[in-house]
């Protein structure tokens, strides 16, 4: 199948119900992933600004979760931004700087493309860049998450990408860069191991894909 005769299955944009909230919080928090449930997105957004620090170092990763709510603006005038230096930084002469840079931040905000009703998270990726910084080498990790991302099972989870998720950000990536995206790389977060370095704040309210 082409790419332009992608078509979003719209099954996976319905929001759970809050029995399902509550169980995937549950879920996370048995799983070392810090959860706060919010009805909205402006909730979501109060509850970030409780989480980091006045002067920390934030990197925004690329989500339409995020731009949706306006965070990497805020982000921008609030902290001290990764993206902000990266943008005056050259790539031809300082792309290995700029990767390190993305790769390590204090606090790195994004969202994730499923959760699991037992807590398992899954991000999907054409670069990988977020990845890393996910996974190990940031020091705190924050999602922002519609809780239309809740799914029943890991298979479900990638079924869900890439009949929801991958037809989105394909025709997202189309129009922004000029070139299609792809599944590339997967991530998958079934433990975190270190104990208040993520955290997840699930939204009420269908804000990405």
């Amino acid at each position: 199948m082409k790419h332009s005769e992608l078509i979003p299955n719209q099954a996976f944009a319905k929001l759970a119900s809050d029995e399902q909230v509550a169980q995937v919080a549950k879920a996370l928090e048995a799983n070392n992933i810090h959860t706060l449930v919010v009805d909205n997105g402006e909730e979501a957004k109060a509850a970030l600004w409780k989480l980091i620090p006045e002067g920390s170092e934030v990197f925004t990763n690329a989500s339409r979760t995020l731009d949706t709510l306006g965070i990497p603006a805020e982000v921008d005038k609030r902290y001290d931004s990764v993206r902000v230096k990266l943008a005056q930084m050259n790539r031809e002469t300082q792309n290995r700087e700029m990767i390190k840079m993305g790769a390590v931040p204090q606090y790195i905000l994004g969202s994730v493309h499923a959760v699991t009703k037992d807590g398992t998270v899954i991000v999907a990726s054409n670069t990988g860049s977020q990845l890393a910084p996910y996974a190990a080498s940031a020091e705190h990790v924050i999602w922002l998450v519609g809780t239309q991302k809740i799914v029943s099972s890991l298979e479900e989870g990638m079924k869900r990408v890439r009949e929801y998720t991958y037809p989105l950000e394909d025709e997202r990536a189309l129009q922004t860069y000029g070139m299609n995206s792809f599944i590339s790389k997967w991530l998958i977060v079934h433990r975190e191991v270190m104990p208040g370095r993520t955290t997840m704040i699930l939204i009420k309210e269908n804000l990405g894909f």
